[in-house]
C-alpha cells in the first residue's frame, strides 16, 4: 500500500466516524446538530471550505477505491464529489447559499431522517475502507 493509499485510508476513516458522530449528535442534540447544518454555506468563507473538505474527500475516495470492498461504486461516489465540488468551487458562493435556504429548512424538518442516511453512508464507508485492509481467510 501506497503512502497516498494510506493518507486517503485514513481521511476516510475519519469522515466515516464523523458521519456516525453527527448521527448520533442528531439524535442527543437535535439544537446543536441543527446549528451545524443551518451554517452550511452561510458565508464564502464557509462555502469554500466545505468543497476543499468535499474534494479532499472525494479524491480520497477515487485514490482509494481500488482497494476497498465494491471499488466501482466508491470510484463512482468519489468521482461525483469531486465534479460537484468543482462545480459549486466555480459557481458564486452566493448561488450555494440561496440553493441552502430552500433545502435546509426540509433537512431540519427531517433531520433523523437524514441522519439514518449519514449513518448508513459512514458505516458502509468504514466497511469498505476496512474489508479490504484485513487479511483474506484463506491466506494460508
Amino acid at each position: 500500500m501506497t503512502m497516498i493509499s494510506a493518507v486517503a485510508g485514513a481521511i476516510l476513516v475519519a469522515f466515516g466516524l464523523f458521519l456516525v458522530g453527527l448521527t448520533v449528535v442528531v439524535f442527543a442534540k437535535p439544537a446543536v446538530a441543527e446549528r451545524f447544518f443551518m451554517s452550511f454555506a452561510s458565508s464564502a468563507r464557509a462555502h469554500y471550505t466545505e468543497q476543499v473538505i468535499r474534494l479532499l474527500i472525494g479524491a480520497s475516495l477515487v485514490i482509494r477505491s481500488a482497494a476497498m470492498w465494491q471499488p466501482k461504486v466508491f470510484w463512482f461516489v468519489g468521482w461525483a464529489i469531486v465534479l460537484s465540488s468543482l462545480v459549486l468551487i466555480l459557481s458564486p458562493w452566493q448561488w450555494h447559499h440561496r440553493f441552502g435556504e430552500k433545502v435546509l429548512p426540509m433537512l431540519i424538518r427531517r433531520m433523523k431522517l437524514f441522519a439514518v442516511g449519514l449513518l448508513a453512508f459512514g458505516v458502509l464507508l468504514l466497511y469498505g475502507v476496512f474489508t479490504a485492509v484485513s487479511p483474506s481467510p484463506g491466506w494460508f
